[in-house]
């Protein structure tokens, strides 16, 4: 069917065939893993198509899951990378020395040691707001701002941005906007549509949905913007094997019908949390009791399986994760299995202890990536152990 014929389609219908065309010679209705790292050029300096000279260029199995994840997100462009990590790296690296970027404080502890430790020493200075104040972000913008940069849903506190008004601050002192859209997934938000002008993901999580790749990828709508991302990853190298790719559109297939069960089954967790007297507090935007479930209401049309939970202390936390069964304690989340972990000691242990505090990530918080088994099972294991 391909990018063209999805267009008008809706989502369920284009995460199985948009981007995908059967193969030409043999008709195979699944897209080939193009496992090359050169092609043959029929004349010097013509390479076929005026594109297919080298693998680091370009690839047709990651130029699949690319259409695939713009019609995703409601973009013209997608670029996919070696990691989430490098999908973020890259936007930030159109940027030049002296320049400025606004980042929300509660993002992945990867990105904050990214951009304190590696970005900054190219002359690139960060600063960190509590993106939730839409008023922190405007005050926090410079003359030399050129992006501000959010998660929504935060890693792992679950905060929320309205992006329609911070693409708006952004815009105004003619910065961009990128909203690294991980937790939500295009399922449940679509930032592009909102204002935003670049939206991220580890693919690594609910886009492949299976534990078994590690990648990233960014949708645009601006060709311009596009065609420097294209540029900055040919000139750097973060690009991900056709074998990689070739899984996540496979994994994009079932997108949809796992976020409705992830959804389900975090809505459903969070609940039995909330009401359970050994939990102290539950971080949820699907819950009416989470300060912004207007706005999530608002921007969002599910709340993923994404669920923290604070029960107290290190030691109640470490002996919650440490009994489950269903739940597997591990790093990484979105997958159809369901995964815990202590954000201060796993994801999050690179944050300095005094920037972990200001977040609100207590010794006592556990992040839960809730899965698809039944939620029966998944309740009476929590259960179990609190």
């Amino acid at each position: 069917m391909g990018d063209e014929g999805t267009k008008h389609y809706s989502f369920g219908t284009r995460a199985i065939h948009a981007g995908v065309s059967p193969e030409p010679i043999t008709g195979a209705i699944m897209t080939p893993i193009f496992q090359t790292s050169t092609y043959v050029q029929p004349a010097v300096g013509e390479p076929l198509n005026g594109t297919y000279d080298y693998g680091r260029t370009a690839n047709p199995t990651r130029e699949a899951l690319e259409a695939s994840i713009a019609s995703l997100e409601s973009g013209s462009r997608g670029i996919a990378f070696a990691s989430g990590l490098a999908a973020i790296e890259a936007v930030v690296k159109r940027l030049s020395a002296g320049d400025h970027v606004v980042s929300e404080e509660n993002t992945y502890g990867g990105t904050t040691r990214m951009f304190n430790r590696v970005l900054s020493r190219m002359g690139i200075t960060f600063s960190y707001v509590d993106a939730r104040d839409t008023e922190s972000v405007a005050a926090a913008m410079r003359p030399n701002t050129k992006l501000v940069h959010v998660e929504t849903p935060t890693n792992p506190m679950m905060r929320l941005c309205d992006i329609a008004a911070i693409a708006d601050v952004a815009h105004s002192a003619g910065a961009l906007l990128s909203v690294d859209n991980t937790f939500a997934s295009p399922y449940n938000q679509r930032p592009l549509e909102i204002g935003a002008d670049f939206t991220l993901h580890s693919s690594t999580k609910y886009v492949n949905g299976h534990s078994d790749l590690i990648g990233g990828l960014v949708a645009v709508r601006d060709d311009q913007l596009a065609d420097e991302l294209f540029f900055i990853r040919k000139s750097t190298g973060a690009v991900p094997g056709p074998m990689d790719c070739w899984l996540t559109l496979r994994g994009i297939k079932t997108l949809a019908v796992r976020m409705r069960q992830h959804n389900a089954n975090g809505l459903a967790v969070a609940e039995f949390l909330e009401g359970h007297p050994k939990v102290d507090q539950v971080f949820f935007p699907g819950l009416p009791s989470h300060e912004q479930h207007d706005l999530a209401k608002r921007q969002m049309s599910g709340f993923t399986g994404m669920v923290s939970v604070d029960v107290g202390t290190l030691a109640r936390a470490k002996a919650l994760t440490e009994h489950l069964e269903i739940f597997a304690l591990a790093e990484s989340l979105g997958g159809v299995e369901s995964l815990s972990n202590v954000p201060a000691l796993m994801t999050h242990a690179s944050v300095p202890e005094d920037r972990r505090t200001a977040m609100g990530i207590s010794p006592g918080l556990v992040r839960l990536s809730v899965g698809i088994e039944d939620i029966e099972d998944i309740i009476a294991d929590l259960d179990r152990v609190l």
